[in-house]
């Protein structure tokens, strides 16, 4: 184990014990290896042949495990209906014939598993190892506390055992609401199916069993990583700047491309770029209860991003998460209320150098029912550094030094010397590189080159992967609008001016239809056009929000400031 952080996490957390006080060996309680054990043996042995059946087997689990919280209290009856009535006769003898007792059987590795996943990060046996045991990269699942910068890096593997814990509903949630972390047990997606059957309930439900039927078919094995964003508002040298409005003001940093679609989906776009979740603060929002909106919908496609849930406490207005490496498994068509599972998908992204596939998703909670008072200036600076936040590239931070120079936002590390920052997550995933390729190389073909060639070729692999980074764009849309009641215009700009401050190359914005943004081409063509800023946007912006508070104008944003292409005149305000 690395240290008593994670062996809190481990206790506190986790459904497995430890061993003992000298040990850090982690088991399963004997009768709950009994329990799993039965259910690996399939219906036969288990008598587990229906959904019934089955909440009997995940209520003996949570007594042996001693978990003296109770389930929702329609959890029960909502296992009973998805599995003997809403899913075919077909279906459930696969389910219970061969899902069932592979996902006991994962169950039962999950203690190796994460054994051997607390090993990973900084192996003492590794020849390139140069950490040691009390200050190495941590990268292990552990909390990620707000206002502390962190990643973890699990594999699909470990990532599919835990999930089968929410399914089966074995997470202690004693120190769950403290922490402000969200649920993470799948007993209030079960019960929120009986006591109110709706179809997007039953196919979120679809969507999330047929992930499982896909790894208990074939284990994925790829890694996904989970990182807390934080902009600091203090002198804290390990985390970015948080930009004041004279930032945004002098801003003389030209804007991105700006690319419209009027139809798409973002999870289906075809340029490398990070991907927006339109997120609650709380990870995953009503993923596991009855939400149904863009979150939602993509935590159900992309379950892996549930893991996230487990660990991650709701994030503060200077914090975002990005996670990497999420394997898609679903498609399906509708949104809310129409929202309907539409079969398998097979995920053709690639995979980057540390063994992630190039989906990138960035969770940024907007502003909820902000009102008039979105177009105040604590709302649009709160607004803008959250987007700022997360699309900011941290391989970046060399150029952020060279272009800019004062002494306000030189305070932080992006004027720091990176080497020096072991926690900076460059780093970490320097260090995964090197802990994935080179034993492969030393034991392959090139386990003949030196010590010098092989450090030389592990090091040019990590140089390809932070200049890599530099061409991947924004994918978004409508952030915070709909249900949040955002102004789309306002959240539209917004995006744009950070993703251009953060040296984003540029925006695919997907427009789902929205009236007020039939315009957006138009506008964001004449405005590249005259090469303006991103202070000399964010100076119209504010502008426009102050002349909006003070009731002197009440027409959106873009007619406003181009009154041309409503009126046919030349005319600017």
């Amino acid at each position: 184990m690395e240290n008593g952080e994670v062996m809190n996490f481990v206790q506190g957390y986790l459904p497995v014990v430890v061993r003992s006080s000298s040990s850090s060996m982690l088991l399963w309680p004997s009768r709950v290896v009994e329990t799993l054990e039965k259910l690996s043996g399939g219906p036969q042995n288990s008598k587990v042949d229906s959904g019934e059946s089955l909440f009997l087997a995940i209520s003996d689990l949570r007594h042996n495990l001693s978990l003296r919280q109770g389930l929702a209290s329609s959890a029960g009856h909502g296992y009973t209906l998805f599995f003997d009535q809403l899913m075919s006769r077909g279906q459930a003898e696969k389910w219970f014939g061969e899902v069932v007792p592979e996902l006991a059987s994962l169950l039962l590795r999950l203690p190796s598993l994460l054994e051997a996943h607390y090993q990973r990060p900084c192996p003492q046996s590794h020849p390139y190892n140069k950490c040691g045991p009390s200050h190495g990269l941590k990268t292990s699942l552990r909390l990620l506390e707000s206002q502390q910068s962190g990643m973890v890096i699990m594999t699909q593997e470990l990532i599919g055992a835990l999930l089968a814990c929410s399914f089966f509903c074995l997470f202690p949630i004693t120190n769950r609401a403290a922490k402000r972390l969200p649920t993470i047990n799948f007993d209030y997606l079960f019960a929120s199916l009986y006591d109110s059957y709706t179809a997007k309930q039953e196919n979120k439900i679809k969507c999330i069993t047929h992930y499982f039927v896909r790894i208990c078919t074939c284990m994925p094995v790829g890694v996904v990583s989970f990182e807390r964003k934080v902009l600091s508002l203090d002198d804290n040298p390990s985390c970015n700047y948080y930009p004041k409005a004279d930032f945004w003001s002098r801003s003389s940093m030209p804007l991105c491309h700006f690319k419209v679609y009027m139809s798409g989906f973002i999870e289906d776009q075809s340029c490398e770029a990070i991907e927006v979740d339109f997120a609650n603060k709380y990870l995953g929002g009503g993923t596991l209860h009855r939400g149904c909106l863009q979150e939602e919908i993509r935590f159900v496609i992309n379950p892996e991003l549930i893991a996230g849930m487990l660990f991650l406490p709701s994030m503060a207005d200077n914090e975002t998460i990005e996670i990497v490496g999420a394997e898609r498994f679903s498609n399906y068509s509708g949104y809310g209320f129409s929202f309907c599972f539409a079969g398998d998908h097979v995920d053709q992204r690639d995979f980057d150098l540390v063994g992630r596939r190039k989906t990138r998703i960035i969770a940024m909670d907007a502003l909820s029912s902000p009102g008039e008072r979105q177009f105040g200036l604590d709302c649009l600076i709160r607004e803008i550094n959250k987007a700022f936040c997360g699309f900011f590239d941290q391989s970046k931070f060399q150029q952020y030094q060279e272009l800019f120079h004062s002494d306000e936002f030189c305070k932080a590390s992006p004027c720091q010397d990176l080497s020096q920052d072991l926690k900076h997550p460059v780093d970490i995933l320097r260090n995964s590189i090197l802990f994935h390729e080179a034993p492969a190389m030393l034991s392959g073909s090139d386990k003949g080159m030196s010590l010098d060639q092989l450090m030389n070729s592990l090091e040019e692999k990590c140089s390809q992967l932070v200049d890599h980074e530099h061409q991947i764009g924004i994918a978004t849309g409508n952030w915070g609008c709909g249900a949040f009641g955002g102004d789309p215009e306002l959240k539209a700009t917004l995006q744009w001016l950070a993703a251009s401050e953060a040296l984003r190359p540029f925006i695919s914005y997907y427009t789902f239809g929205v009236e007020a943004l039939q315009t957006l081409e138009q506008v964001t063509h004449w405005i590249l056009s005259h090469e303006w800023t991103v202070g000399e946007l964010w100076n119209m912006l504010v502008d426009y929000s102050s002349q909006r508070l003070k009731g002197e104008t009440n027409i959106g944003f873009f007619r406003w400031l181009l009154p041309s292409l409503f009126t046919g005149t030349d005319a600017m305000p």
